[in-house]
């Protein structure tokens, strides 16, 4: 395993909007009210899936960088909605020109919630710790970083070969700066550096945040943020219409008229990383065989799948526009029933049932247009609908499946299909090379180059197949500000949120 990948797959965990009709408003700028903001504000925002408890370090699944990352956990750098890493912890950095030297500046001045001041120590030992801990989340992101040293407010990182995802895996788990020797029961709790502090969690239901008034940097707008875990779409309608909710994320655009009736909310579409990866288990049985494997891709009509979403576009390849190395792969695997048929029989395939295994939360939408897709080529799909846990357990962590769908909402996580072990269970050295000389590389174009050319062969390999790049869909209240509407499933970071008294 070159490195330990996280379960974005589990970032959907937030949002199971899967049967989505044309939006209105949109744009990737946050939402906005023209009403003077209440600094005493309670925003309500509703997500999908509730994390099983809230240890960043260690936990799988994007449910928890959602809320936390940002907003109450900080690392030395930080990345906006659009990619671009930014400043956090760390107010400045260089980075030496062979690539093998990354100095910070640390912030002075910044405490944890519960008082204790940030030191260069906790950084270095944060650090180090996720580097040497295999069981923490994304330590293998570390792997080329050879020493981690502090002096004064200094911290300097030397890598053993250069490293082109150093900084954007800074901004993630891998970065994040804890307090060396901290008790904190962190399955239950947190102290981090953030604008919000974690007051509450009150399980199955809210997890709530109050802004930290001792925060280091422009204090949060809203008093206090109550994220709502209600799974149900029609739930969510109702809590919004009752005015419960001020922000629905995952939203059902088939509600829009519901919920845009009385003027109080408004329907906004942002870009996303989301891939909906139908993954095809290689290890054994029909699907080893890439003509099976190809006869499926061609089976399925993407564009249909997209106007039944009515959000998104079709993705034919492993990297979604918004990330480095995107190349329009449509030709590789076009919709093709009639070839499909032949693959099927050249491969001597007659009759051939599969079973798709997803989460339950993804309704019933694609999974039927991929029941009907297959069998026109003559592929029966029996689609086994089981709870997130079970599809943990068996699909991500057993590999016992033959079709599965998940939606992989991280940004630049081309790493999976570069990692034989992971559930994929795709093992191409050529990618796997390419992936490592992307890394190596100290020109971004050379990276570019290298990500594209090896996304185009698993693409080839015909790996799996890409249904659609997702766009978030988010019902707003007209009197609510600064909500992000891009890559929400990957983080929200909630400082500008606000709300109007009107």
């Amino acid at each position: 395993m070159p490195r330990r990948t996280p379960l974005v797959a589990a970032a959907l965990l937030a949002s199971a909007a899967l049967a989505l009709t044309a939006c209105t408003g949109g744009g990737s700028s946050p939402s906005s009210s023209k009403a003077a903001a209440d600094p005493n504000a309670t925003v309500n925002v509703r997500l999908v899936l509730e994390p099983g408890n809230l240890d960043i370090r260690q936990t799988a699944g994007a449910a928890l960088d959602q809320i936390l990352v940002d907003n109450v956990y900080q690392g030395l750098v930080s990345r906006t909605p659009d990619e671009k890493i930014v400043p956090a912890l760390a107010s400045d950095w260089t980075v030496s020109p062979d690539g093998l030297t990354y100095t910070f500046t640390l912030r002075e001045g910044v405490t944890f919630d519960d008082g204790q001041a940030l030191t260069p120590e906790d950084v270095v030992w944060s650090l180090q710790t996720r580097k040497d801990t295999a069981a923490w989340s994304d330590s293998g992101r570390l792997a080329n970083v050879a020493t981690i040293a502090a002096e004064g407010q200094k911290i300097t990182l030397t890598l053993t070969k250069p490293d082109s995802s150093l900084l954007w895996n800074l901004t993630g788990r891998a970065g994040i700066i804890l307090k060396k020797d901290d008790t904190v029961d962190y399955k239950t709790k947190a102290n981090g550096t953030g604008p919000f502090v974690l007051t509450s969690w009150k399980q199955g239901d809210s997890i709530t945040f109050q802004r930290n008034d001792k925060y280091w940097g422009t204090k949060a707008k809203a008093k206090e943020i109550v994220w709502d875990y209600i799974p149900d779409n029609q739930a969510a309608l109702n809590g919004a219409l009752a005015g419960e909710l001020d922000v629905v994320t995952g939203f059902d655009a088939n509600l829009k008229k519901q919920v845009e009736a009385n003027g109080d909310f408004a329907l906004k579409l942002g870009s996303a990383t989301d891939k909906f990866v139908l993954a095809m288990n290689q290890k054994s049985g029909p699907l080893a065989d890439k003509r099976v494997r190809q006869a499926i891709r061609q089976a399925i009509d993407h564009d249909a799948i997209v106007k039944a979403n009515g959000s998104g576009v079709p993705l034919y390849g492993p990297i979604p526009k918004p990330d480095p190395g995107y190349e329009d792969l449509s030709k590789v695997a076009p919709y093709n029933p009639d070839a499909a048929k032949k693959l099927l029989a050249d491969a001597g395939q007659k009759n051939l049932s599969l079973t798709l295994t997803m989460p339950s939360f993804y309704g019933t939408t694609i999974p039927q247009l991929l029941v009907s897709d297959l069998n026109k080529v003559g592929i029966t799909l029996k689609v086994n609908s089981v709870d997130f846990s079970t599809w943990l357990q068996d699909v991500y962590t057993n590999q016992d499946y033959q079709l599965s769908l998940v939606d992989h909402a991280e940004a630049r996580d081309f790493e999976n299909w570069a990692n034989p072990d992971y559930y994929f269970t795709y093992d191409n050295p050529q990618v796997q090379n390419l992936y490592a000389q992307s890394l190596a590389a100290t020109s971004e174009t050379d990276a570019t180059n290298d990500l594209s050319q090896a996304a185009r062969i698993v693409s080839n390999d015909m790996a799996a197949d890409w249904l659609f790049n997702w766009n978030s869909v988010v019902a707003v209240a007209t009197n609510v500000s600064g909500m992000p509407v891009d890559n929400i499933n990957a983080r929200i970071n909630a400082a500008q949120l606000t709300k109007s008294k009107g």
